[in-house]
């Protein structure tokens, strides 16, 4: 849809209300035009006036101007306005603008496209960006969020064709001491030098902890000098979060991913098992830098990561969890900044030796003399390792985002559209047509595509009609969503995620009682045996949540297989921050001991450089690629504003790819394999390759040849592909 203003003009139509209220309208309420209230203590901050939304009765209700002649599809715009709230007694809210869109068949968009946290003293100003796939026949663009009663104040709104974010700068890592503690006095030699309490705790020395050093840290450092032994005893625990602390701040740098790694141990009189967790204070800020469980009074390996983007003024680490009364122990505790490539080195050898074999072509139709001296070139095609990506309905009405995402991703997954409070956000008006269309796009373009997610598990997540059933009709409900969903969809997903998330909600677990799980499992087995079904949990991976970590994940499986749920994948999703890579390989040996299929079921990584995430992004890839038991890989998206994580994205908003999405074409390209030689005198040729699609071009002196071949089994043992010249 083209409009006539330029890309550095404003859209809004009367952005300052200088021709009074002309081109705004209220929606589902009353504007009206001030140059000030509240006698005279509310002025507006630009311009001279300023309009207030009023007898607002729905928290939607807000000023509002229709923008559709003026916007432009496939252009990133940028938001920007200055609002506050107004009475009621209501001294801070929310404030979102939403585009709402019109679609050419009539089907409607809700778009939140910026939102703050807005006060009733001061104007508070409100960022956002946006992008249309699609050519809509109608756009307003509106203010929502208070509550009833509360007034909306606009003063200013304006939105323009959103700047290109200049290109992040390569983070040079030469000088980084990779591998190198930066806790001062971590063997304890010096006594507690360098150390001191968080709170009115105790600290002491303590002899008899591991000498060994933890594993994730071993497989990081390598071959390294043993631990002293010594520990720190906390006594005269508190509060929750007192323990011993350090000062790091002049020892960190920017962009620079660190891993963290200790034993812990806590003493006796805990009622039950106690977190410990090393953290971090940011400015005052918490960052995780791994957490674990401990219940037995044994020696626990704690593991995680961390990285800073902005220079910070103040940086504390301090150990923390159990419960008040506790003593906690913690011994050999290093930060230590993390050779991520060097770890490429190994990764790329495991790659070669577990998703490649030994392939050997037989040709035939060939005399010997022409064998003698045929020339044969090998290239692959296409790699059949799944990887795939999240994508959304308004998504496939861009072509840009099509194209890119057919020709590079075998797999899909849909972001919101099979979900419940998609298809029956109101009980029995149903809405699978934004499945049904993306469904259309992977069935024509042979794209595999995975349902997420039957159920989820998490409050927050659940509609409020469900949530207002009583157990007889809520089990009813439950019934009728598996055979409604299962039974459209028969045979045309490979997979389900059947209960997301089981590991942090218990909303059906609650109502419906222990069994409900196993049950789902069971029902949609009955009803569509050809998928494979899947457990999906998030922080599984990273060591920064101990309601998810490896071994309660492992449990949670092992029990519903106990109650005869045919649980067939392991779904890791997979949204991780600076990722080290033995810390997520050692959540994947943990879970391959059940002999499930794993997947990353919705990666992504997140930094405001494009190069850190781009060894982000390749971290998780290639650990995924050199584990046997990951069997398939999904993006949860790669275009810009359309993924749940800012900065993590492979394209930009309007069509460019950035670094993270060149390393990820690089990655997928050095993923095929390509050879060339001299075909012997029996007749064969051998190389080593990937499973895949293959064409193969045999030139001897009197003819060239072209054929294609598919190699699918893997295998130890070579595979012999016979081809006929």
């Amino acid at each position: 849809m083209k409009g006539t203003n330029t890309e550095d003009d404003n859209i809004i139509i009367n952005p300052e209300f200088e021709n009074g209220l002309s081109n705004w309208s209220g929606r589902g309420c009353k504007i009206v035009l001030h140059d000030s209230i509240g006698d005279g203590k509310i002025l507006p901050k630009t311009g001279k006036f300023f309009a207030s939304a009023t007898e607002r009765t729905q928290n939607w209700n807000g000023i509002q101007q229709e923008i559709t002649a003026r916007v432009q599809r496939k252009l990133a715009y940028e938001v920007t306005a200055l609002v506050r709230i107004f009475g009621n007694n209501v001294t801070t809210s929310d404030v979102r603008a939403t585009l709402y869109v019109q679609t050419p068949d009539f089907r409607e968009q809700y778009i939140g496209i910026a939102n703050v946290q807005a006060t009733d003293k001061d104007w508070a100003q409100m960022q956002g960006k946006f992008l249309l796939n699609g050519s809509p026949s109608k756009v307003f663009v509106y203010l929502e969020g208070p509550p009833s009663g509360t007034d909306i104040l606009l003063n200013t709104l304006v939105i323009k064709h959103a700047p290109k974010t200049p290109p992040s700068t390569p983070q040079d890592f030469e000088d980084a001491a990779f591998g190198i503690n930066i806790i001062e006095n971590s063997d304890l030699a010096k006594g507690t030098n360098g150390w001191f309490p968080l709170g009115n705790c105790t600290l002491s020395v303590g002899t008899g902890s591991p000498r060994i050093i933890p594993p994730m840290a071993r497989d990081s450092l390598g071959p390294h000098e043993s631990l002293s032994g010594h520990y720190i005893l906390v006594t005269n625990r508190t509060q929750t979060w007192m323990g011993p602390a350090q000062m790091i701040t002049e020892k960190l740098k920017l962009f620079l991913t660190y891993q963290v790694s200790a034993w812990v141990r806590i003493g006796s009189g805990s009622s039950g098992p106690q977190n410990v967790n090393i953290a971090l204070s940011v400015d005052d800020q918490w960052v995780n830098g791994g957490q674990v469980e401990v219940a037995d009074g044994k020696w626990h390996e704690i593991g995680g990561s961390f990285r800073i983007e902005k220079v910070p003024s103040k940086v504390m680490v301090y150990i923390q969890g159990p419960a008040s009364g506790i003593d906690l122990m913690i011994a050999g505790l290093q930060i230590f900044p993390v050779d991520r490539h060097a770890r490429f080195r190994y990764l790329r050898r495991q790659t070669d030796k577990i998703r490649k074999r030994d392939i050997i072509l037989k040709f035939s139709g060939l005399d010997s003399s022409e064998c003698l001296r045929a020339m044969v070139k090998v290239t692959q095609i296409q790699n059949d390792f799944p990887i795939g990506s999240c994508i959304n309905r308004t998504n496939i009405d861009n072509e840009d985002f099509v194209d890119f995402f057919l020709n590079h991703f075998n797999w899909a997954v849909f972001g919101n559209e099979l979900k419940w409070y998609w298809t029956e956000a109101q009980k029995g008006n149903f809405n699978y047509k934004d499945a049904d269309d993306m469904l259309d796009l992977c069935q024509k373009n042979n794209i595999n595509t995975r349902g997420h997610c039957i159920f989820w598990e998490v409050d927050g997540t659940v509609q409020q009609w469900i949530k207002s059933l009583n157990k007889s009709d809520l089990m009813t409900a439950v019934q009728n969503r598996l055979t409604g969903l299962l039974t459209r969809y028969k045979s045309k997903f490979k997979h389900y995620d059947v209960n997301n998330e089981m590991l942090h909600g218990s909303f059906y677990q609650d109502k419906l009682g222990k069994d409900i799980r196993a049950n789902m499992f069971k029902t949609a087995h009955q009803l569509d045996s050809s998928a494979t079904l899947f457990v999906n949990d998030y922080h599984v991976e990273d060591g920064c949540d101990t309601r998810s970590s490896p071994e309660k994940y492992i449990q949670q499986i092992i029990d519903l297989q106990g109650q005869g749920a045919p649980v067939g994948g392991i779904g890791i999703q997979g949204h991780i921050d600076s990722p080290v890579g033995p810390i997520v390989c050692s959540a994947l040996d943990k879970l391959g001991t059940l002999g499930l299929p794993i997947w990353f079921t919705e990666l992504d990584v997140s930094s405001t450089n494009e190069y850190v995430r781009a060894d982000d992004l390749e971290v998780m890839l290639r650990e995924a690629m050199a584990h046997p038991s990951i069997e398939g890989i999904m993006l949860w998206g790669f275009w810009e504003l359309f993924m749940s994580r800012d900065n993590s994205h492979l394209v930009n908003a309007e069509g460019s790819i950035n670094e993270a999405g060149k390393r990820f074409l690089a990655l997928k390209k050095e993923w095929l394999s390509h050879s060339h030689g001299l075909v012997d005198e029996q007749g064969y040729f051998t190389f080593r390759g990937f499973n895949g699609k293959y064409n193969v071009e045999v030139v001897t002196l009197t003819k060239e040849i072209s054929k294609t071949f598919v190699v699918v089994d893997n295998g130890d043992s070579p595979l012999v592909v016979s081809i006929d010249l």
